[in-house]
């Protein structure tokens, strides 16, 4: 089977908050198993962490924390226009303006990347 590598383009703000959750998901809480059942799917996730770990400057910078606190603020600006309307825990996430347009296989561009089409 040949194996295409696929890239993935997201912006520097969104790595570096993922980088964060992948950390906090599978090293800090040690709860990976948990929240992703199938462990074929735990290759791709150290596939991407490790990546992002080794492009993100920010990992290592000592006022890490205001930087990922501003980077999600941006992010949720982004996402909902302007105020911080964060989810909350158990809110669900279809609140979200983009949801309807992110489902699986539908429309639009879900990340920051070319298309190649």
């Amino acid at each position: 089977m040949d194996e295409e590598a696929i890239t993935i383009r997201l912006t520097r703000d969104q790595a570096f908050v993922l980088s964060d959750w992948l950390y906090q998901v599978i090293f800090q809480s040690d709860d990976l198993e948990g929240i992703v059942h199938d462990r074929a799917v735990w290759s791709p996730i150290y596939a991407i962490s490790g990546t992002l770990d080794k492009t993100l400057s920010e990992i290592f910078m000592p006022d890490y924390g205001p930087r990922l606190e501003a980077a999600k603020e941006r992010l949720r600006a982004d996402l909902y226009g302007g105020a911080d309307e964060s989810t909350a825990p158990g809110q669900a996430t279809t609140d979200a303006p983009q949801a309807q347009q992110m489902e699986r296989g539908t429309g639009g561009n879900h990340g920051e990347g070319d298309q190649g089409r």
